[in-house]
């Protein structure tokens, strides 16, 4: 434990019958994140274990049997496809699982890889979600901190933004705010206002570093820089350099596709008969 204790965590497992046709039952109570967790788990596992594994496809495969499964849809009607309120948020959280170092492992060497797997399997499951899918917070002279979407177009010229992704911790700084800051703006005693919002986040970060074991690595980078790949790399690209119509100023030059259209796959493939 980051604090130094030694502590032994303890499952405690329930197990209960019903009618295999009993839907409604059978989901009631089901734990998104920990299904989540268990699945970046298992991909982990067979990644290490089975030659030849894709993971991705697996994945695929997996959330498209559990959409035709608990889906309320008409056959071969991708708009009406519905998913219940339990099963709502499961498929994002697959999408960025898809898209993280678990699976993906190019830009990371085989040491890397390993220990971001090891880590995987040793912490708790809110932990473990903070690794699959990132929070993000905004700062900015409107009001206080809030949590925003792990989108592009959360980026914004006046906000800064701190990503915790366990492993490390990013404070990025848009397009505007790294201008003033280079201007040393906040060293004035007029911009107080500004170095206060200069400080917010860096402090918010040292304090996720100090309770947290292993101690996360801070990047501290502005709009355009060469740091700024380590908070990109985890949005969702709902804007790219091929969108006919980007829904923000920021895009994202990659090739992946957005949530969206994740989206959209899964209702087509879930309703095929």
């Amino acid at each position: 434990h980051w604090s130094g204790e030694l502590r032994l965590r303890v499952s405690t497992v329930t197990r209960r019958w019903i009618d295999g046709g009993a839907v409604a039952d059978l989901i009631t109570g089901f734990d998104q994140e920990a299904a989540a967790v268990l699945m970046a788990r298992l991909a982990s596992y067979k990644m290490e274990t089975e030659e030849d594994f894709d993971a991705t496809r697996w994945l695929d495969r997996t959330l498209i049997r559990l959409a035709q499964r608990f889906g309320d849809y008409r056959p071969d009607d991708p708009t009406s496809f519905n998913l219940r309120p339990e099963l709502s948020f499961y498929p994002q959280f697959m999408f960025n699982l898809r898209r993280s170092q678990f699976v993906q492992v190019f830009g990371n060497s085989p040491d890397e890889t390993a220990y971001f797997r090891l880590m995987l399997f040793r912490v708790t499951v809110p932990d473990a979600m903070v690794m699959i899918q990132p929070q993000l917070t905004a700062y900015h002279f409107g009001g206080p901190p809030e949590p925003v979407l792990l989108d592009v177009q959360s980026i914004m010229p006046d906000r800064i933004l701190l990503l915790d992704a366990f492993f490390y911790v990013v404070v990025f700084h848009g397009a505007t705010i790294a201008m003033w800051r280079k201007a040393q703006y906040h060293l004035q005693p007029e911009h107080a206002a500004f170095a206060q919002l200069l400080e917010a986040p860096m402090m918010e970060a040292k304090e996720i570093a100090q309770r947290r074991f292993p101690t996360p690595k801070i990047v501290d980078c502005d709009y355009n820089g060469s740091q700024a790949r380590f908070l990109l790399v985890k949005l969702n690209p709902s804007s790219t350099y091929s969108s006919a119509n980007p829904l923000s100023a920021e895009v994202i030059n990659t090739d992946d596709v957005s949530l969206s259209t994740f989206t959209e796959h899964l209702k087509r493939l879930a309703v095929q008969q």
